[in-house]
């Protein structure tokens, strides 16, 4: 394999690799979200209780996550071109195994083989793309590898919701197939590899670190994905694998440190805006992911709108960031310094989760959704631009694919984090406002009585008894203080969100960077 000393390319060639990466970030993103609404039809072809196909989810992200932390190591070790093209290709062969899985233990398996493949996707697709371009021109790189970052998640509900609607769930992984093909054959056409040191003989690889790193991983996935469902730390099995991530965090960070090879090079956080753009990284994911989530669950259990309509209100949304981002990157380019465009954005964005808990009604509609996300994406996308600006803009070059792989394994955590602390957050503010609800109605309340009464007449005029009628008035009842307590806990969750970003703001302030670096990085 040819490697060479600089990969920096020009022209059409720059064009069809900055492409095929962008679409190899596409894919992996994209299966983040795609299967999501494909839940119910994998139940019920397949036989399963909604506890055992969430695995489906898990098992994707358990992989994913384990993997990301290693791809600059993996890329050293075997070249990049090739390390690249054979993770695409594991991408797509268990995209076709998934497909034609027969049973839910059998998918989630191929599911995690899957999120392995895809977990080098996105973090050497950055690299790539940055590393394509020249210094002056590297902000430009960002700007794209974002946009990637952006349309992959917002295409998976819409495009998983179709096939659904229109086809079958194996569908939703057989499409990963042709593109991966042609993704794997502009990969070894055109992608090279940077000359790096020799590769380590197996005796020399960090295989403990190895270990280590998928111990901590996975158990912490494992925790947050099934937390929730598990009743936290009432379960034996959550409280035995938190114990295990701690540890297991520990012990890493110490074989790192101290390894003379590692797997992961903790030493790079030194530079102080990557460690920055990292924490950052790691707090705009649960944001971004949360808030993300909590729509189309809004959406459709409290508005009981069909999958399609959800995933079409976040894909549109989404899809803004294409001409937000434009917008800007000329902001940077200008001049202005990432710390205001970060904490303008961070500001935007709180605001925007007020304004988000101020239209939460049982009759929200679709248009004025529409307009709140897309401020919500102004903020955003603001601040993701500024974290990669940020992180990456002092960093030399052979540092660029272990930045890339922090700030994409911090992100996802970060999301992973959110989900399942929202989630949480959600079913116990929900018990709390039930309670509090309940506490406000008394029994000798004259309108409560004139409202009782009332339901229980209409359900006697359609010709149920007495007794039947005063039980399903005092049900529509409890239906509407459930309905009332859940409205107010999601309310609640905007308002949580927006103020953990707000309160990053003074933060922001004690980044510094040096003055040519920033510039050269906004251009």
């Amino acid at each position: 394999m040819k490697q060479v000393d600089t990969i920096v390319e020009y022209g059409m060639r720059r064009v069809i690799i900055t492409l095929t990466a962008m679409l190899c970030a596409i894919l992996e993103l994209l299966d983040t979200t795609i299967v999501n609404v494909a839940l119910n039809d994998l139940q019920g072809n397949l036989g399963a209780t909604l506890s055992e196909v969430s695995w489906v989810v898990t098992a994707y992200g358990i992989g994913n996550v384990i993997l990301i932390p290693m791809t600059s190591w993996l890329s050293r070790q075997f070249g990049r071109r090739n390390y690249f093209a054979a993770s695409i290709l594991l991408f797509t062969l268990c995209s076709l195994l998934c497909g034609m899985a027969g049973s839910i233990p059998e998918l989630a398996f191929f599911r995690f083989l899957q999120g392995i493949g895809g977990g080098a996707l996105l973090a050497t697709s950055q690299t790539i793309i940055t590393e394509s371009y020249p210094i002056e021109k590297r902000g430009t790189a960002n700007l794209i590898f974002m946009m990637s970052v952006i349309v992959g998640p917002a295409m998976g509900p819409l495009i998983g919701g179709y096939i659904i609607d229109h086809y079958s769930w194996p569908l939703i992984f057989y499409i990963n197939v042709p593109l991966g093909l042609i993704a794997v054959l502009l990969t070894l056409q055109y992608i090279r590899s940077p000359r790096y040191d020799n590769k380590l003989p197996a005796a020399d690889v960090d295989w403990l670190g190895i270990f280590l790193l998928a111990l901590m991983i996975g158990s912490l996935q494992y925790v947050l994905e099934k937390g929730q469902e598990e009743d936290w730390f009432s379960n034996r099995i959550i409280i035995t694998l938190s114990i295990t991530a701690g540890v297991g965090a520990i012990l890493f960070i110490w074989r790192e440190l101290s390894c003379s090879h590692p797997i992961v090079s903790l030493k790079v956080l030194r530079n102080r805006n990557l460690a920055a753009g990292t924490i950052f990284s790691f707090i705009y994911g649960f944001g971004s992911y949360g808030s993300t989530f909590i729509v189309p669950l809004f959406t459709q259990s409290q508005l009981n709108w069909p999958a399609t309509d959800a995933g079409l209100l976040v894909c549109l949304t989404s899809l803004s960031s294409l001409v937000i981002f434009p917008l800007t990157n000329k902001l940077l380019k200008s001049g202005v310094k990432p710390q205001y465009m970060m904490s303008a954005g961070m500001f935007i964005f709180f605001v925007n989760c007020y304004m988000s808990s101020r239209i939460l009604t049982p009759e929200t509609g679709f248009q004025t959704f529409f307009w709140v996300l897309i401020f919500r994406y102004f903020g955003l996308n603001m601040i993701l631009l500024s974290i990669s600006s940020i992180a990456f803009s002092t960093l030399q070059t052979r540092e660029i694919s272990d930045g890339a792989a922090f700030t994409g394994m911090t992100r996802q955590l970060g999301g992973s984090f959110g989900i399942a602390i929202i989630t949480t957050f959600i079913v116990r503010r929900n018990m709390l406002h039930r309670d509090r609800l309940l506490s406000h109605l008394n029994a000798d309340d004259p309108g409560m009585l004139t409202r009782l009464q009332q339901t229980t007449q209409a359900f006697r005029a359609q010709g149920f008894p007495e007794d039947v009628s005063a039980g399903h008035a005092h049900k529509l009842l409890d239906m509407v203080v459930i309905k009332q307590s859940t409205l107010l806990s999601y309310m609640d969750v905007y308002i949580v969100i927006g103020f953990l970003f707000l309160s990053c703001v003074p933060f922001i302030y004690f980044l510094k960077s040096g003055k040519a670096a920033a510039v050269a990085d906004a251009h």
